[in-house]
């Protein structure tokens, strides 16, 4: 009961780190394609303005999903770094890589500079969520199990590409939706049209790929394919999709906060279904939840932290968010840090 309950705090992590993160990773995407200096200097604007209050807490969600693996299943854990370390430090790099781009390309003082800069932190947003997705679809086909040597094999089979392209699509599509309301915020209606014509587009080309994985899955992971299309699984994707014809129909109106909603309803929807659909695997048909777990007295304490935490930092994480989207953490201009600064001098000259 209790692997069980960990289990599903698991799932929950991945997810949040899924849309929060996948959020971030997408805008980084839209800079990756956003032109040339002069034609991309408004989306770049954008994404700068948009990311800058909240990017470094969204791995706060990748940090639960490790602390949860290897403290809650350490075989899973030990297991999966194993047999696919290459894509997965690839991905850390790609992390790492994209965090000093985006933290230097601003106050670097040469053109050249910022276009390096820029360049990592965009390449780094496509790389990095491919590569996790193919570590995640190397899981869902069945090709790792317990003293799985390292192959690339594992993770770049028909199951692990089209897990890395839906990646990157869904990070596309959550941060064009999401750089749409950013750009109703900064009173940037040019953008407001720019970044929803592409979140229809990701949104479309998103939903093909969700066609070709099912017949993907059909073939290359057929216990996942199962699940899938039984029980509570087919039910979340029934929800992914039910998401998806409304957040196109609010996206075809006037985007508000309810299509960010909609959006992260799709994405949540899917990766639980996943999630169900492997059920009581970890590593589908080889490795179970309670085979995987660590010792009763290990989760009974994960639990209690877990709980501590959680009562902690979620609450802080979600104020930091509502303060973002309602515009309080905005950095101040120019103008307005030489108004203060005026106003400063005029009070030590009045006294």
């Amino acid at each position: 009961m209790m692997a069980d309950l960990i289990a599903v705090v698991l799932l929950l992590a991945v997810t949040a780190y899924a849309c929060a993160g996948g959020t971030d990773y997408g805008a980084g995407f839209w800079d990756l394609t956003a032109g040339g200096t002069e034609r991309g200097r408004r989306p770049r604007w954008l994404v700068d303005h948009a990311m800058a209050p909240v990017w470094e807490v969204n791995n706060v969600w990748l940090i639960f999903v490790l602390v949860i693996m290897w403290t809650g299943f350490p075989v899973l854990f030990q297991t999966v770094f194993t047999a696919m370390w290459l894509p997965l430090a690839l991905a850390v790099v790609g992390m790492v890589l994209r965090g000093a781009g985006f933290a230097l390309r601003k106050p670097s003082r040469q053109l050249a500079g910022r276009r390096l800069y820029g360049a990592v932190f965009a390449v780094a947003s496509v790389v990095t969520p491919f590569f996790l997705g193919a570590a995640v679809g190397g899981v869902a086909s069945e090709r790792v199990t317990p003293g799985t040597e390292a192959s690339a094999d594992i993770w770049t089979g028909p199951t692990s590409i089209v897990f890395g392209l839906v990646a990157v699509a869904t990070t596309a599509f959550l941060g064009a939706v999401f750089l749409t309301g950013d750009a109703r915020r900064f009173e940037a209606p040019d953008l407001v049209g720019y970044f929803r014509r592409r979140a229809l587009g990701s949104l479309a080309v998103l939903t093909v790929l969700a066609v070709v994985t099912g017949f993907v899955t059909h073939e290359d992971s057929p216990y996942v394919w199962h699940g899938l299309t039984h029980g509570l699984g087919l039910v979340f994707v029934i929800v992914a999709g039910a998401a998806a014809l409304a957040t196109t129909w609010l996206l075809l109106r006037t985007p508000g906060t309810w299509v960010r909603v909609t959006a992260v309803g799709v994405v949540a929807s899917a990766v639980v279904a996943w999630g169900m659909a492997q059920r009581p695997y970890l590593l589908p048909t080889s490795l179970t939840v309670a085979d995987a777990a660590g010792a009763p007295s290990t989760l009974t304490w994960l639990s209690i932290v877990t709980l501590v935490a959680l009562v902690v930092v979620v609450p802080a994480v979600v104020l930091l968010y509502w303060l973002d989207a309602h515009g309080e953490l905005a950095e101040l201009s120019d103008a307005e840090l030489r108004r203060g600064s005026g106003t400063g001098d005029g009070a030590v000259r009045d006294s």
